[in-house]
């Protein structure tokens, strides 16, 4: 298995003493619906105070604008009745328009948002890490299409990968029950049938697969609980450190979670 590594050792520490001093780049926290927001606001802030970004917008949907105050870094985009992203031209745009995007959820599930999500992710042209509640609703949605765009990043539980999978009818399954080998060796394939990334959580071991490579990092590295790890902000550490090292991902997410 010359494709898998478990990794015990930080080999790219460095990269987090190579943050630059000047503030520089910019990156879309996107998601929200019209009762649930907080999450967004809140990993908005924990990247701003934590890394040197230059601009950190926070996209919401429309039926949110009453119940934030006016900022400069704020874009309201239009919105469902059900109080979630609509289909919009300005939804691509804004993907478009950041050099990093974090897809954060909190959508609500209905067929218009899930058409959005979908056309957002497919057309974007920037890296754009899909994490959450965000992963279902683009599963419901999914094409093989889709999958091949190479900007897409996945911060996924096994159930929801399993999911993924199944929605293109890939051959391989995942299961909560197969060892971190077995899963290793599905997310080797799949990666190297879709351009696409992907970081999972398995039997203590957090998953990383890149072009058929998969590497390990001991959970208890991250210095997060299994539920802290889902609550956004280990994804927003590995949307800054890519951010500064472009065309990197693997030792960039590494040197994000390994503390």
């Amino acid at each position: 298995m010359d494709y898998f590594e478990k990794i015990e050792k930080n080999p790219y520490a460095d990269l987090k003493w190579n943050i630059p001093e000047q503030k520089q780049g910019s990156v879309n926290i996107i998601g929200g619906n019209a009762g649930s927001f907080r999450t967004e606001v809140k990993i908005a802030e924990f990247i701003t105070e934590k890394y040197p970004i230059e601009k950190v917008r926070l996209v919401l949907p429309e039926t949110l604008r009453d119940k934030l105050p006016s900022l400069p870094n704020l874009e309201f985009l239009p919105a469902t009745e059900s109080g979630s992203f609509a289909e919009s031209d300005e939804l691509v745009t804004a993907a478009n328009g950041a050099d990093y995007n974090l897809l954060l959820g909190d959508l609500t599930k209905n067929a218009v948002t899930g058409r959005a999500i979908a056309s957002a992710c497919e057309n974007s042209e920037k890296p754009l890490l899909i994490t959450r509640d965000a992963v279902d609703v683009l599963a419901e949605n999914m094409t093989n299409l889709l999958l091949m765009n190479e900007n897409l990043v996945f911060l996924a539980s096994v159930a929801q990968l399993t999911k993924l999978l199944r929605a293109v009818y890939y051959p391989k399954i995942l299961l909560m029950s197969q060892s971190l080998v077995q899963v290793a060796e599905v997310l080797h394939k799949f990666t190297l049938s879709y351009p696409t990334k992907i970081i999972t959580l398995h039997n203590g071991q957090i998953l990383m697969a890149e072009n058929g490579k998969v590497k390990a990092v001991p959970l208890e590295s991250v210095g997060y609980s299994p539920i802290m790890f889902w609550g956004g902000e280990v994804a927003a550490k590995i949307v800054a450190l890519n951010l500064y090292n472009p065309h990197n991902f693997m030792p960039a997410t590494i040197a994000a979670l390994m503390v």
